[in-house]
């Protein structure tokens, strides 16, 4: 079996009856999908918070229909930019002030994300939103692990507040390379019954990486669900902790993506459904939350040659 740093890298495609029933049982059905609208809004905060930026737009229409696991997409640039094409972000924070506001957490990673931390308080921004399903969240009062890397973990926190408000005991694992890439660190020990930090380079909490913890708060805890978000390998690893210790896992993919309302189709991971299928969908509709152990990691980025639709054997699925 081959390995990674972040856990075994076996196919999930074997694994994804061993969770059903426990994650039928857990699970509601998921919301109806709610019509994204378009938005221009006033930037009322700017701050940093350590290695990241995080912006608050007054959006009233977004922040009234948003559920957690929702993203936004923002425009970058200005009126004369050649960047055509928006900026997907998790929503970390939304609060009822000013009619309803909504905050995002980013890093600087090129041009578009470069302009974006430029913005300040009284500019205006256009975006897009609610996008995406949210996560699904359990019918009854049950333990839920939240695992989150690096500023992946800004969108745990409304799905932690959803979960408070149904009876859920809640605990974080966060991790990061370095202790400045940690995100929201201090909320979690506020909020979740026991909060494990993880760095690369041991400059806070446990030296590794959050896969190397997880058993442990999982066992510790008697955790009855998973809740993740986080680069693609992190994802991964935890899914497979989850699936060892036979518990449902639902992961939030940071996938990128050039529209968010799959027109583009750059975003396509490949995906086990309900009957048994793999199918290349779109993470910013048909996801951007999954159940982990439908997703297919080890063939993201490519079309597996049983994917239906595939060239050279998928088509074979098609009745």
């Amino acid at each position: 079996m081959a390995t990674s740093a972040y856990g075994p890298s076996r196919s999930t495609r074997s694994v994804c009856g061993a969770a059903e029933e426990r994650a039928g049982a857990l699970a509601e059905v998921r919301e109806t999908p709610v019509t994204p609208v378009l938005v221009t809004g006033t930037v009322l905060t700017t701050r940093r918070v350590d290695a990241y930026h995080a912006l608050t737009v007054v959006a009233p229409g977004i922040a009234e229909r948003f559920r957690p696991g929702h993203f936004v997409g923002v425009t970058v640039g200005g009126d004369r930019t050649s960047m055509l094409t928006r900026r997907a972000f998790f929503v970390h924070d939304v609060k009822p002030d000013y009619g309803g506001t909504v905050e995002f957490v980013f890093s600087v990673r090129g041009p578009g994300t470069a302009w974006l931390a430029e913005r300040r308080a009284r500019d205006t921004l256009d975006l897009v939103g609610p996008l995406g399903r949210p996560f699904p969240l359990p019918r009854d009062p049950v333990t839920c692990v939240l695992v989150g890397a690096e500023h992946g973990a800004a969108t745990l926190f409304t799905v932690a507040d959803a979960l408070q408000g149904r009876g859920c005991r809640v605990d974080f694992v966060l991790g990061a390379v370095s202790a400045d890439r940690v995100f929201g660190a201090l909320r979690a020990r506020r909020m979740g019954e026991t909060t494990t930090l993880t760095t690369e380079d041991g400059s806070l909490g446990m030296r590794g990486r959050v896969t190397d913890v997880l058993p442990g708060v999982i066992a510790d805890v008697r955790a009855d669900a998973v809740y993740a978000c986080g680069p693609m390998p992190v994802l991964r690893g935890v899914t497979a902790v989850a699936v060892e210790f036979d518990i449902p896992v639902q992961v939030a993919v940071e996938e990128g993506m050039a529209c968010g309302i799959g027109v583009c189709m750059t975003c396509v991971l490949p995906v086990i459904g309900d009957d048994g299928v793999t199918r290349m969908v779109r993470s910013c509709v048909e996801g951007p939350v999954f159940r982990g152990e439908r997703v297919r990691f080890d063939d993201v980025g490519t079309i597996p040659f049983d994917a239906l639709g595939a060239p050279g054997g998928g088509t074979r699925n098609a009745g």
